[in-house]
This record gives structure tokens, C-alpha cells and sequence, in this order.
């Protein structure tokens, strides 16, 4: 069995890191699969730091489709073009396709246009707001996908009332946990917490991603106001260089901001595992966050995973300053909830997928 896997963007990477390492495995016990890993972008990506793939203990790509365009429909095109080529030159019985990213879709519809099996990982995820670009990617994927694997039972419910045909559907849990759970051993502390004086468990981890939030001035300036007056912690921030030069823009700045480059991987979940709270408006790390036991606080009005705020330490307060302060206050009194591991988020989804994948027979 040949299996093509798809990486868009260096989140993709946390998350098949544990699935190469469980095809490695199924071919050490003699067992016919290969995977070809395939990134979209280029192999001189700035965001692909050079410890990435040592941190993930993962081999880097075999192929790069060299896709740059920052405009949609450019990138789109490049895409169906270049994975076309890629998929001409090396055949596979199956292509495995990542979250929610424009690669996500466009590969998707090659491999379909091919008679080529799709398989979707960590499907099933939606906000319900077809105005995201990344529901449109979600609901072309799922509907082209033959193997649909879910991190939840909501993911299975949104599917099902999709009209997925709940045998292609295969519940085999949250694949980010696979790769915290190998890691927990291997982190590795930052030189700026010391350089910074910082204390494990007295320190808040911040970090922000999402355009729409950071081309909103007023929310975001709202947002660091809110924080800075409802906590007396330090604020460590790993942040791009156009989120940094935003916040100078805007005048934000306190002492106890502690700004960072963007962390490897190891070195950010060091961080993350040694804050007393994280704000974020990132799913993957809320959904870390619930893995870890610590309280988080999400600058969305949705997660990709309602479990992390059903059963989990996620709360969601989207851009309402409102409930961020009252957020902050929870976690000052001590009165955080206690959070539960939703089901099978326990360190196996890679060995369920590879598992699915060998009982096909292709």
C-alpha cells in the first residue's frame, strides 16, 4: 500500500510526525505500507525551522510542490498543477490530507480527479460559518474523502449530519496527543526563561495567530488591556515579527510583556507545559492545553474541538473583553474547572489510522 501524505503549512507536521512513525513500525513488523510525504510550500520555508524535524523525530519531506502565492486562487492553481505532476511520477493507492489548509482541499480534489483514494485526517471539524475560508476546505474535503478520521464523537455527529456514510467515518482519536505524549520527556527549557528570571507555574503563555483578530486594532488593543489589568503575572509572548511590529504600532508594551521570537517545537511546549494559564487563539493549543491540565483561555467563539470547553480547561471568550476579565478573574481565585481527557485521547490515533488503513487490503 502506498500512501502519499500532504503537509500545507508546519502545523500539518505535529500531526503526521506520530503517523510516520507508526508506518515505520508496521513495516518493521513486515507489514506492505509506505508513506511519501509531500509539503506544498518550499524546501526553503522560513516557518520550517532547521530543528523541526529533529524535534518531531520525523523525516523531512521527499517532495516539495514549491507553492508560495499568498493570493487564494493563485496558490490554489499552483497547487492542482504541481500535486497533478507529483502524483503522475509517483503513483499511490491512497493520499492523506491534513486540517483544514487550501493544500487540504486542493489536494484533495486532485486525488479524486485521479481515482485516487482520499483519506482525511482529523476530520469532520466545523465553525459552521461558511464565510471562513477554512469551513469551505473542511466541507470539500470531507465530501471527497473515502476514510474520514475523527478526533471526536462531535466531529462524528457533524459528519453524520452531512450525510457521510458512517462506515467510511472512523473514530480513532485526537493525533495531536500522540505527539505531546512523545515529546514529554524530550522538551527542552528556552534560554530566555532564565534569561528572563521566569518561575515555572507564575507565568501566563500567550500566543496570537489569527489575522482577523490581529487586523482588528481596537479588539486587539482592548484584548492586552484586559489582560495586563487582570493579572499580576508575566506575559510570555512567542510571536511573529509582524505581530510584534502591530503591537508597537498600537502602543502596546509593559514590563511584564515578555516578547519571544516564535519557539521550536520542544522549546514551545516547554512553555506551554510549565504556565499556570495559556491565552491563545490557536485550537491546537487549547486542545494541548486540555491534554496538560491547564487552564486556557481562547480568543475565539468556537473550537475545532467543543470537547476541550465541554469536558476540558478550555474557555471560550471570543473578542468580548467581558468574558476575558471574567476569565481572569476565574484563574486568579483559583477557581478554574477541572478538566477531563475527552475519549481515546490517549497517545494511539497514529496505531488506530495505520491499523484502518492495513485492514483495506488495497
Amino acid at each position: 500500500m502506498k500512501i502519499t501524505i500532504i503537509a500545507g503549512a508546519r502545523p500539518n507536521f505535529m500531526k503526521i510526525a506520530p503517523l510516520m512513525r507508526a508506518i515505520k513500525a508496521a513495516q518493521a513488523a513486515g507489514k506492505n505500507i509506505t508513506a511519501r510525504l509531500v509539503y506544498t510550500g518550499s524546501d526553503e520555508d522560513k516557518s520550517l525551522e532547521p530543528s523541526l524535524f529533529t524535534d518531531l523525530d520525523m523525516p523531512r519531506p521527499d517532495a516539495y510542490l514549491r507553492v508560495n502565492d499568498t493570493d487564494f486562487f493563485q496558490r490554489m492553481a499552483g497547487i492542482l498543477v504541481a500535486f497533478a505532476r507529483e502524483l503522475d511520477q509517483h503513483p499511490a493507492h491512497i493520499v492523506m490530507v491534513v486540517d483544514d489548509l487550501t493544500p487540504t482541499m486542493a489536494c484533495s480534489i486532485v486525488a479524486k480527479k485521479k481515482g485516487v483514494k482520499v483519506a482525511h485526517l482529523v476530520a469532520g471539524t466545523r465553525s459552521f460559518d461558511m464565510d471562513m475560508p477554512k469551513e469551505v476546505n473542511r466541507m470539500i474535503a470531507d465530501g471527497l474523502s473515502d476514510y474520514l478520521f475523527t478526533a471526536g464523537m462531535v466531529a462524528n455527529r457533524n459528519l453524520n449530519q452531512t450525510g457521510a456514510e458512517q462506515a467510511n467515518v472512523h473514530f480513532v482519536g485526537n493525533i495531536l496527543i500522540d505527539t505531546l505524549r512523545y515529546n514529554r520527556a524530550r522538551l527542552k527549557r528556552p534560554a530566555a526563561f532564565s534569561i528572563m528570571g521566569l518561575k515555572e507555574k507564575e507565568y501566563l503563555l500567550l500566543t496570537l495567530n489569527r489575522h482577523t483578530l490581529l487586523n482588528n486594532d481596537k479588539a486587539l488593543k482592548d484584548i492586552f488591556r484586559t489582560i495586563l489589568e487582570g493579572t499580576d503575572k508575566s506575559i510570555v509572548a512567542p510571536l511573529h515579527t509582524y505581530v510584534k511590529q502591530k503591537l508597537e504600532a498600537l502602543g502596546v508594551s509593559s514590563e511584564r510583556l515578555r516578547l519571544l521570537p516564535p519557539q521550536p517545537c520542544l522549546s514551545f511546549c516547554y512553555l506551554e507545559t510549565h504556565a499556570e494559564a495559556i491565552i491563545t487563539d490557536s485550537g491546537n493549543v487549547a486542545e494541548e492545553a486540555t491534554f496538560l491540565g491547564i487552564p486556557c483561555i481562547t480568543l475565539n467563539d468556537y473550537a475545532e474541538h467543543p470537547e476541550t470547553a465541554s469536558i476540558g480547561t478550555n474557555r471560550l471568550v471570543g473578542e468580548n473583553t467581558g468574558a476575558l476579565k471574567e476569565a481572569l478573574e476565574v484563574l486568579r481565585k483559583g477557581e478554574w474547572q477541572e478538566g477531563h481527557l475527552p475519549e481515546r485521547w490517549d497517545g494511539h490515533a497514529a496505531e488506530r489510522i495505520v491499523q484502518t488503513l492495513l485492514d483495506l487490503k488495497l
